[in-house]
């Protein structure tokens, strides 16, 4: 995949107008119409290229997939040595402190998260569904057996079985 910045060209800080023209000056480039009578080579080659530039305009144009991209590469860029794939230890140590995050600021992200809010939801919608049923249960308890406890009823039915037994 690449790195989006080197592939079109930009350093991390560059403004969204900088993108733009960026994007459009490959985009005019490496259309694949302007490629329809190329070699296939060229042209797969051409089209190839368009795709990566155009998926790295469309995460790098957006404020929220362009920060979870710097956030991503930027975690990801460190190794033993301090250097990353394809950028600069100077790079690492003066991005690093805009994508330092505490763990509460990753717990937040965690819990907002889609898949999490639909499993709590779920969980909630069962655990719902099982107290109803547990009230239903206690209901019809308490109709057919007005005034008992669970015992006894269970001391009734004993002494019922043991007449039964006698006769």
């Amino acid at each position: 995949m690449g790195d989006h910045y080197s592939l079109l060209g930009l350093t991390r800080n560059a403004s969204k107008q900088e993108i733009k023209e960026a994007f459009r000056k490959l985009a005019v480039k490496l259309h694949p119409d302007k490629h329809s009578h190329s070699s296939k080579a060229v042209k797969d080659s051409a089209t190839l290229r368009f795709k990566q530039a155009s998926e790295a305009y469309q995460v790098l144009i957006d404020d929220r997939k362009r920060a979870d991209y710097n956030f991503r590469t930027s975690s990801a860029s460190s190794t033993a040595y301090g250097y990353g794939y394809g950028y600069s230890n100077y790079n690492n140590r003066r991005y690093a402190s805009a994508s330092k995050t505490s763990s509460f600021e990753n717990l937040v992200r965690y819990l907002t998260t889609r898949a999490f809010l639909l499993n709590v939801s779920v969980a909630g919608a069962l655990f719902g569904g099982v107290a109803v049923v547990n009230m239903g249960w206690d209901a019809l308890w308490k109709i057919r057996n007005s005034g008992k406890s669970f015992e006894e009823a269970m001391e009734s039915v004993e002494k019922a079985k043991a007449q039964k037994e006698k006769l």
